[in-house]
């Protein structure tokens, strides 16, 4: 006799697997670093609409970092060129990006891509730091085949 069509675990349906997924994404929220989103408006009316969509583009930028992290975003126009800078600021780390653009929602798309990758190299930097090189003690003994430390000649 065939199973049902579609079941991929043996004795899980597609229901607790989907409750399980949003559990575990939860927990992972729940783990990241509080980010605080400020939005500055320059010569332009500010509008909720602007704020949020800021907000919602730069809150992503916790998951790069190990602790909080102060975002403060600068829009502002002149004539016909919207402007935008961004300064992203966590325990040492200060990151800044600017843009300019022909429209805000752009500018704000532009600083967040451009602000991740500064975020994500600074990682890497970090994490190829972490990896310790041999101490030169090591290499020779390495080499000579021998151990470090003292030697007792017993007869």
């Amino acid at each position: 006799m065939k199973g049902k069509i579609g079941e991929g675990k043996i004795g899980q349906g597609k229901r607790s697997r989907e409750v399980a997924r949003k559990a575990r994404r939860s927990s992972r929220k729940a783990d990241l670093p509080v980010t605080d989103v400020t939005v500055t408006f320059r010569h332009v009316e500010p509008t909720e609409a602007l704020r949020s969509y800021a907000e919602r583009k730069l809150s992503h930028l916790a998951k790069f970092l190990k602790r909080a992290c102060q975002v403060h975003l600068i829009l502002s126009v002149d004539k016909y060129r919207q402007h935008g800078e961004v300064t992203v600021k966590s325990g040492h780390l200060a990151v800044t990006a600017q843009e300019e653009t022909k429209d805000l929602y752009s500018v704000i798309d532009l600083l967040a891509d451009k602000v991740g990758r500064q975020l994500k190299s600074h990682l890497g930097k970090v994490k190829a730091k972490r990896v310790r090189a041999p101490s030169t003690g090591e290499v020779l003994s390495e080499a000579e085949g021998t151990t470090i430390g003292p030697r007792l000649n017993r007869a």
